[in-house]
């Protein structure tokens, strides 16, 4: 009867231990005006428009025809990506 008892606390010690156990995932707030790199790449915002962009950052390298509805287009610059929906940034991002 011990063993029993033994066993059944063991079990369910080790069932609480496991259950326990959690992985963590941390997310930051994405701040669009903050570079995400350590060299400090200035990228546009979200709500520039494509006019503003093209004076503030000039001619991008590659510029991508838009896709889908709403219409999403894609600027390529040498340090980054901007994605507009119409004419207005929705995310810029600095590729690894």
């Amino acid at each position: 009867m011990i063993k029993i008892s033994t066993l059944v606390a063991g079990l369910l010690l080790f069932s609480i231990t496991s259950i326990s156990q959690a992985e963590i995932i941390s997310i930051t707030d994405p701040r669009y005006d903050v570079a995400n790199s350590t060299e400090g790449v200035l990228r546009p915002t979200r709500g520039m428009s494509m006019s503003s962009v093209e004076q503030q950052f000039g001619q991008a390298t590659e510029k991508y025809s838009a896709v889908g509805e709403p219409p999403i287009t894609r600027w390529v610059y040498p340090e980054f990506n901007v994605f507009f929906e119409d004419n207005i940034v929705i995310h810029s991002v600095v590729p690894h």
